[in-house]
């Protein structure tokens, strides 16, 4: 900045301050992650069934990955919708009404207050979900399945 105006140098200090207190404000620097994720990597830090695991964020909504097998247990989420991405194996959804196959590379959502049961053939099926922070695990049901606490990964 040498050889500039002292106005032009006030006005430079004056921008980077205030670009520094906007990105402090709006985007604190521990959420910020410009960086790739690897879902094979993540995946292969999972081993318990039925355990989601964050893996990123999307403006109020959470990435989370799971790997699944067997049965999960029926339940709704009153006031969150579910997106269901399979990356692998084919997950079955049970409705009051019919069974839904969602095989790789498939999605399916699950409206908000709609009961559903989650499980598979006996393959373990890897899973993304993308939900609302908000949304609880096995929604307003607890049983040993049901994680409280989620982790990233």
């Amino acid at each position: 900045m040498q050889g500039a105006t002292p106005f032009i140098r006030y006005l430079t200090m004056r921008m980077d301050f205030n670009y520094l207190i906007k990105l402090f404000i709006n985007f604190p620097a521990e959420e910020v992650n410009m960086e790739s994720v690897n879902l094979l990597k993540k995946f292969s830090k999972i081993s318990d069934y039925w355990h989601p695991y964050i893996v990123g964020e999307l403006n109020d909504n959470y990435i989370k990955l799971a790997i699944v097998k067997g049965e999960f247990v029926w339940h709704q989420h009153d006031d969150e919708d579910e997106l269901f991405v399979v990356q692998k194996g084919t997950l079955y959804i049970d409705f009051k009404d019919k069974t839904v196959e969602v095989k790789t590379g498939e999605i399916l959502t699950v409206p908000r207050g709609v009961e559903h049961r989650p499980h598979t053939n006996g393959e373990e099926v890897f899973l993304m979900l993308i939900e609302p922070k908000n949304t609880k695990h096995t929604g307003e049901l607890k049983t040993e399945m049901t994680v409280e606490q989620l982790e990233w990964i």
